[in-house]
């Protein structure tokens, strides 16, 4: 045969076969990083800061200022940034800090005798303050496979917003309000009284005071620096929402940049199945929020409610039949109207003579009437009294604010920041706080003696309740946690320092020790309420199981949109929604993202 007769029946033959028999480019088996040949070059990141009007970083890690081996050594800087690194607004403020430590690989703390280097830090930020900006940096890291971050505030208990040798998206300057009177979803007939138009990185504090000047509010966060995008996106606690619904169900549209680039509007009427995605799937996985449009409520005014009822006889067996019994009580008290934090302890030092053992509370009511308040926990003390004379010490207090800003600004969360922590977390619904109280009881125990033996502590957040129950989200549902529709309490695992499980920075055998503890912790709470699940944006990266968890019958419509919209994995996080091709490699080049 001819050579000419054999490529023409080579090339029949290649025409006719199917598809998959072609030989393809393989597929890169990992995100490309820094030295590696595929890697941009200079000229090319000069290309795209030029494309954004200058916007592109390289910042340093904010600790390196404390080392004398660095180039940006200061020893006035340093003291400055040690005195903010234990708040949460220094880490929102700086484009590459998370606001605890182990995210950035505990590789840039501000101590000069710990080692400082960039290699748990993002290589490049993108100081976003447009949609255009977002949609550069999505394309060039799509175009480059390059790991994609996204940042606002870097408050993420996951550490989903840092990440090393990747390209990040700062959001923190995305932050302006519009009120809006009437609006109506683009494309769509209808129309919805009160709302707040927000940029994607606009944080909790700022749109309590724009709405409150309409004496409006929303559902939002207890700390100052929560920005919309995480909140939104992994569901939305807070003190209101047992009456209106989780901030996921209160989003009218949103913004959105999508993995291929496109900047879109999503609500009831078009893209709706990325508007039920984005509300209640979670953060830095279908798309960047780059602004969203919320229902606003009158503001409320507000009796504060803060009671303790506590012993010195902390190892009394009644003790935590009594915290037992408290929280059974929960479910009517959110019926009634109140929600709130409450803390449990067994051996919280004292004054340093003694241990104090027992539960506090801070939490409101929608009303000023501090007649109701002490109506509503009278019997309660009272059968604490009759059930174990003589242990327990009740203190009960009440304070009227006018607005809900003016309670938030005296009670906002300004817990620490800057630690080394991991936690843990369960949502319970009115059987498991009300049906066995002895098994309750030997549950929390565990919960709260998780840092054993030199005590610990634990939370029942009551933040869920008719409101949530009852929800009816624009455009027939979203795709929140459905066990949160059954949930009174959201608990979580604390201690006297952190929020969560402290370890050393740069052990892995103490935090390796957190986590054996946190799972002891939390084994019993699963089979306490074993057909519920955990909340994604406070819960342990490590739940077993944590698709069902974090998504229940939800994960499987999730992971169907991941793939239609992102089908080469622009955006990569853990755990969230269809990340499961791939993991996190660690390697000399200070971590890699690779195929599984």
């Amino acid at each position: 045969m001819s050579t000419i007769r054999h490529n023409l029946l080579l090339g029949l033959l290649l025409l006719l076969a199917p598809l998959s028999t072609i030989a393809k480019p393989a597929a890169p088996q990992c995100k490309t990083v820094p030295g590696s040949p595929d890697w941009p070059s200079q000229e090319t990141w000069a290309r795209l800061n030029e494309s954004t009007g200058g916007q592109l970083l390289q910042p340093t890690p904010p600790g390196a200022v404390c080392h004398p081996g660095q180039a940006s050594y200061n020893a006035d800087e340093c003291r400055r940034v040690q005195t903010g690194w234990s708040t949460y607004e220094f880490h929102g403020e700086d484009p590459v800090s998370a606001d605890w430590n182990q995210w950035n690989n505990d590789s840039c703390l501000p101590v000069p005798d710990f080692p400082c280097s960039s290699r748990g830090y993002p290589v490049f930020v993108i100081n976003a303050t447009t949609p255009e900006h977002v949609k550069l940096g999505v394309d060039f890291a799509r175009e480059h496979n390059i790991r994609l971050i996204v940042k606002s505030s870097g408050h993420d208990f996951l550490g989903r917003s840092t990440a090393a040798n990747s390209l990040s998206i700062w959001l923190h300057h995305m932050q302006w309000i519009k009120p809006v009177d009437t609006f109506r979803p683009k494309n769509c007939d209808v129309t919805i009284d009160h709302a707040v138009t927000v940029g994607g990185g606009t944080q909790m504090f700022s749109i309590y005071q724009a709405t409150d000047k309409l004496n409006r509010t929303v559902v939002g966060g207890g700390a100052k620096t929560v920005s919309v995008g995480g909140f939104l996106t992994g569901g939305g606690h807070g003190l209101l929402a047992p009456r209106y619904g989780l901030g996921a169900d209160n989003v009218l549209e949103m913004q959105v940049v999508t993995p291929n680039g496109e900047i879109v509007t999503a609500n009831e009427c078009q893209n709706t199945d990325l508007f039920w995605a984005m509300r209640g799937g979670g953060g830095s996985t279908f798309g960047v929020l780059t602004s969203v449009t919320i229902k606003t409520y009158p503001t409320p005014s507000i009796t504060h409610v803060e009671f303790s009822v506590l012993t010195l006889d902390t190892e009394n067996p009644a003790l935590f039949a009594m915290i037992a019994y408290f929280l059974s009580q929960f479910p009517s008290l959110a019926d009634a109207g109140l929600s709130g934090y409450a803390f449990f302890f067994q051996a919280i030092p004292n004054g340093g003579q003694s241990n104090l053992g027992g539960i506090t509370m801070t939490a409101i009511l929608q009303d000023t009437n501090t007649t109701f308040a002490e109506q509503l926990f009278a019997p309660i003390f009272s059968h604490i009294d009759t059930t174990w004379p003589g242990i327990f010490y009740p203190a009960f207090k009440t304070t009227p604010y006018p607005t809900f800003l003016e309670w938030y600004k005296v009670n906002y969360d300004n817990s620490a920041a800057g630690t080394n922590s991991l936690t843990g977390s369960r949502l319970l619904g009115e059987p498991s706080l009300t049906g066995n109280l002895t098994l309750t009881a030997e549950v929390f125990k565990a919960f709260a003696n998780v840092e054993a033996p030199v005590g610990g502590m634990g939370t029942a957040y009551l933040v869920s309740g008719k409101g949530v129950h009852n929800a009816v989200p624009r455009g027939g549902g979203n795709s929140v946690l459905p066990a949160w529709r059954k949930a009174y309490v959201h608990a979580t695992l604390v201690t006297a320092s952190a929020f969560g499980v402290g370890f050393s920075p740069l052990n892995r055998t103490s935090r390796a020790d957190a986590m054996k503890r946190i799972n002891l912790a939390l084994d019993p709470m699963r089979k306490l309420a074993p057909d519920s699940g955990a909340y994604a944006n406070e819960a342990t990266p490590e739940e077993p199981d944590w698709q069902n968890q974090f998504w229940g019958s939800n994960y499987q419509r999730l992971a169907q949109i991941k793939r239609r919209v992102d089908p080469t994995d622009v955006f990569w996080c853990h755990p969230c929604v269809g990340n499961e091709g791939w993991q996190e490699v660690e390697d000399s080049n200070g971590g890699s993202l690779c195929r599984v």
